[in-house]
């Protein structure tokens, strides 16, 4: 495939939801140069879903498979099991191989939502990271100082307040700069909380012999309720959320996520992203805004159809307080309301379910359960929350 130079798109890849590029110049003379460059992204397996923050990074991978370059796709399954504490205000506990491959499991379903997963290097960092020794890891570990990493922020905040920091959190930058080795990346995408990592990279490259790969960092995004979209906050979007849930959850993001969204989740053209800007500044309300923006994102993960269904159902459950046309349907009657929401995968488990019904997070026939003992009975609708419904049969 030809490497386009296409002076508009580059200049977008090197703008759009980006904050920082080492080296900009370098970086924007080679994507000019049509040389097809190995564009790299890591991912650790710390949970099995991916959600919009992983998005950002991976629509920007879009964007760089677009003009025709090699993206690099590496699951983190061995750094997984060691924990990257970057963002972290606290230790990251150890993953077992075992959760890791479950983790893993789904990934390249995921990850094909966004890229040609046919054109794209998909590589598992346990091929070599496994093999390294003693003598290379202090070969690698040579080149960085202690205080280089006890400098970083997060690191500093947790030394000063006296909790501890282990030593194979030191290890994890050099396990994935040498990922950038390994794979001989020219440019590396991560968030702006890698930036150690990702300078690590050049770092190591350089003690190889390898040309020092450009980064890109991309600003992080906040979740439903206005803190970084994290799955330890429990405030995804999570890509494989069906598209009633990924509808409803983006309609209840803050007013002031809107054109944030729009500029990094989506590929709506930024002149279109600056008109919405100036109409919500003028004072249009932001629903109607909203509405534009989850249904563009619900359809770009499951299509025209499926997002103009879910905009249906979302006004019916909140706008007209009906329940959504097409609601999942159990052979359940008879069953106590503990019993449906867990077989109807509405709760995990009793506790959690009997957690909802005494928060009144339950209805059956728009009654609000009181009793954990309550029988449902056949063509009753059980509604936990706003969003999910279960007809009984």
């Amino acid at each position: 495939m030809k490497i386009s130079t296409d002076k508009e798109k580059i200049e977008e890849i090197l703008i759009r939801g980006v904050n920082e590029i080492i080296d900009y110049e370098n970086l924007k003379q080679k994507l000019l140069s049509g040389k097809k460059l190995r564009v790299k992204l890591g991912i650790d397996p710390t949970s099995p879903k991916l959600h919009l923050g992983n998005s950002v990074m991976l629509l920007k991978l879009k964007d760089f498979q677009e003009l025709g370059h090699q993206i690099v796709l590496i699951i983190g399954d061995f750094t997984g099991t060691i924990g990257d504490t970057s963002d972290k205000t606290s230790e990251r506990p150890m993953l077992s191989e075992k959760e890791t491959k479950k983790n893993t499991k789904d990934y390249i379903k995921q990850v094909s939502k966004i890229l040609d997963i046919k054109k794209t290097e998909v590589c598992y960092n346990s091929k070599w990271l496994k093999k390294l020794g003693y003598s290379e890891i202090g070969m690698q570990a040579d080149q960085f100082s202690l205080s280089d990493f006890i400098d970083r922020e997060n690191i500093k905040r947790r030394l000063d307040k006296g909790t501890r920091v282990s030593l194979r959190e030191v290890l994890y930058p050099l396990m994935q700069g040498y990922d950038s080795v390994a794979v001989r990346a020219d440019i590396e995408i991560g968030g702006t909380d890698q930036r150690f990592n990702l300078l690590a990279g050049r770092r190591l490259q350089e003690c190889y012999k390898q040309p020092p790969q450009d980064i890109m960092m991309l600003n992080l995004i906040a979740g439903t309720d206005g803190r970084k979209m994290s799955k330890s906050f429990n405030n995804t979007i999570n890509i494989l959320d069906n598209p009633d849930d990924m509808f409803g959850k983006l309609m209840s993001v803050n007013d002031e996520l809107i054109i944030i969204y729009f500029e990094h989740l989506t590929r709506v053209p930024m002149e279109k992203v600056k008109e919405y800007k100036r109409q919500l500044e003028s004072g249009i309300n932001p629903r109607d805004i909203k509405f534009i923006l989850a249904k563009e994102i619900t359809k770009f993960y499951w299509g025209e159809k499926r997002a103009e269904e879910a905009e249906k159902n979302f006004k019916k459950i909140f706008q007209e307080k009906k329940a959504p046309s097409k609601i999942p349907q159990l052979n359940l009657a008879g069953k106590n309301i503990v019993e449906v929401l867990i077989l109807g995968k509405l709760a995990q488990s009793k506790s959690e379910a009997r957690r909802l019904i005494l928060q009144g997070g339950v209805k059956i026939d728009e009654k609000v359960v009181r009793s954990p003992e309550e029988i449902v009975n056949k063509d009753s609708i059980v509604q936990k929350g706003k969003r999910h419904f279960l007809k009984i049969i």
